[in-house]
């Protein structure tokens, strides 16, 4: 708590502000209908400076239904999420997914609730003011969709139930207003809060997810048995649940504990044993390299379509190789960072959760399965490169469901977004890159950071300006193309000439080779960075380029050698989009 209220306070020096949501739900499901009806009481406090007239809840059970928008997208998207294709729109009525609710109360007033696909509309006639913290209060029944994207019954892998997304959810308010997007098929934003959970359901199951369950109220009969969850400082609830589950539990950190659900199959328990010390390993590379993690437990539960994070837990996919388990375990434990701590709005900046967490659990996956790997992040690097070649890139502030091709949304989202950090690290330096991620964490866990917000950290840690770089990486579509144009020899002397030809600038490392196979490095700092990265050992400082400027040319005291190769960007992480023009070899 003392972490929390230390964190509100550095809020409210520093002008910031966010909404608070806390749930009290309970609900009980039966398995045999696979509907289920639930009351729930959530505490909504408007921090926010404006009064709000109107609210919003998100239904996503609602698009789990023929001729739903998440239907229609798929079916007219001309690279259709092969997990959806056309499997909404031949759903019975038994198989639809569905959210209702009645008996909808502010502060004990009944509101009229009107229903638009996935989003429920409420116009209040008491207004909620700034500062005002409101009750409301509801009853809401649901049917569990056939499994088909992240949520449902009776996945491919025979899971009973992945229940993500269930229950009424308050939509995201902050500066730009309400955040009442549809459920196409993309990401989510949500408020800060704390969740008391109560779930009742045949006694035969097995419940794992999201918050810590609380024993001592559990209750058994011989039919039934309510399993309660609690969880503070969270913005979802996910829970799973199956008959057959095997539950595991291993120690971490200071008191924590790592769960593990997975289905008693002989073809998957040697692989899940498997991964248990190296889920480990994994939380606590991600605590040295971003900051602690700062809840009791986290769980690891088979269930779903692939694998999605959500908070305290993942569900993923459990019938896989043990590098692919290992993989989607570092992939989707890395998201208790990028989006569960740090909080941000995956429909607009979905580059800051998926592409950071690419970055930073690419490096861990490879470094608790002892894979010694110079550029990890190559595979990022070329399917950017496959992106742009293609001409169907959008810039990354696109809305994660405005993209025209799933394929230009993936790219830009995980591979893009992971060369964002890859590329940071070359212009700023890796030890600067690595303090900047630590200070990220320091400086907006629990809150809901914006990219300007991650590049100023930068900024901070560094003294170097860096905003160019966010506004043409993120902003535009504009690349980075350097050219060797030609290198003059003269009698104990070489002219290198140089040539930007694409629009956006970086600064440059140049390596000269020559005829005896010495070399020789020479950094050439951007002028809009006011700065330079430190140095590498023997590395040469030349006058800065300014970005106007399409050409460049500096000289090398050769002496009695000859240049034989320039090479431009010798560690390969600046994503230059025409590497042949990289290299010049003299003839």
């Amino acid at each position: 708590m003392l972490f929390f209220s230390l964190n509100a306070f550095s809020q409210s020096n520093s002008g910031y502000w966010q909404q608070e949501a806390n749930y009290i739900m309970e609900v009980s499901l039966d398995v045999k209908k696979h509907r289920y009806q639930g009351k729930q009481e959530l505490a909504y406090t408007n921090n926010s400076p404006d009064t709000l007239k109107r609210v919003f809840f998100h239904l996503y059970f609602n698009a789990f239904q023929p001729g739903s928008e998440m239907d229609v997208r798929s079916l007219t998207i001309k690279d259709a999420d092969k997990r959806v294709g056309n499997r909404i729109s031949k759903l019975k009525s038994s198989e639809i997914g569905f959210v209702t609710v009645d008996n909808f109360k502010l502060n004990g007033q009944s509101l009229d609730v009107v229903v638009n696909g996935t989003i429920a509309e409420v116009d209040l006639k008491e207004y909620i003011l700034p500062h005002e913290t409101v009750t409301f209060n509801l009853d809401f029944k649901g049917q569990v969709p056939q499994q088909i994207r992240r949520s449902g019954r009776d996945n491919k892998e025979g899971v009973a139930y992945s229940m993500v997304q269930w229950f009424p959810k308050i939509a995201a308010f902050d500066e730009r207003g309400w955040h009442a997007n549809p459920y196409i098929g993309r990401e989510f934003y949500s408020p800060f809060g704390s969740y008391d959970v109560k779930i009742t359901l045949d006694a035969d199951y097995i419940v794992g997810g999201t918050g810590v369950l609380q024993k001592e109220n559990i209750s058994d009969s011989s039919k039934l048995k309510t399993w309660h969850f609690k969880g503070e400082h969270i913005h979802d609830f996910a829970w799973a649940a199956d008959p057959d589950y095997i539950h595991d539990t291993l120690p971490f950190g200071n008191q924590q504990t790592m769960h593990f659900y997975y289905k008693n199959d002989p073809e998957i328990v040697a692989n899940w044993k498997r991964l248990q010390p190296k889920a480990i390993e994994l939380m606590q590379f991600f605590e040295a390299h971003i900051g602690p993690y700062p809840y009791p437990q986290y769980s690891i539960i088979q269930g779903g379509d692939g694998g999605m994070e959500y908070a305290m837990c993942t569900l993923i996919t459990g019938k896989r190789k043990y590098g692919s388990l290992v993989g989607v375990t570092a992939h989707e434990m890395a998201h208790a960072w990028f989006q569960h701590i740090m909080g941000t709005d995956e429909s607009n900046y979905e580059w800051m959760d998926e592409g950071f967490t690419t970055y930073i659990s690419t490096i861990a996956k490879n470094y608790v399965t002892g894979v010694e790997d110079y550029f990890p992040l190559q595979s990022s690097y070329n399917g950017y490169r496959k992106l742009v070649e293609s001409g169907i890139e959008q810039p990354q502030t696109t809305h994660s469901d405005r993209y025209k091709y799933n394929y230009a949304y993936g790219i830009a989202a995980y591979s893009k977004g992971a060369v964002f950090l890859s590329q940071l690290g070359e212009i700023i330096g890796e030890e600067a890159l690595a303090k900047t991620l630590r200070r990220y964490y320091d400086d907006w866990r629990f809150k809901h950071p914006k990219p300007n917000d991650f590049i100023r950290v930068a900024e901070k840690v560094t003294g170097l300006e860096l905003s160019w770089y966010l506004q043409d990486w993120t902003t535009t579509t504009n690349t980075i193309d350097y050219k060797v144009n030609g290198v003059e020899q003269k009698s104990k002397s070489a002219i290198i000439s140089l040539k930007r030809k694409g629009l956006m600038p970086v600064p440059l490392t140049v390596d000269i080779i020559f005829d005896d196979n010495s070399k020789e490095s020479y950094y050439i700092p951007l002028r809009m960075m006011r700065g330079h990265k430190p140095l590498q050992n023997n590395e040469y400082l030349l006058k800065d380029w300014p970005w106007a400027f399409p050409t460049y040319t500096f000289e090398v005291i050769t002496k009695k050698k000859k240049v034989q190769n320039v090479q431009l960007n010798p560690s390969g992480k600046i994503a230059d989009i025409d590497l042949k023009n990289d290299v010049f070899k003299v003839e």
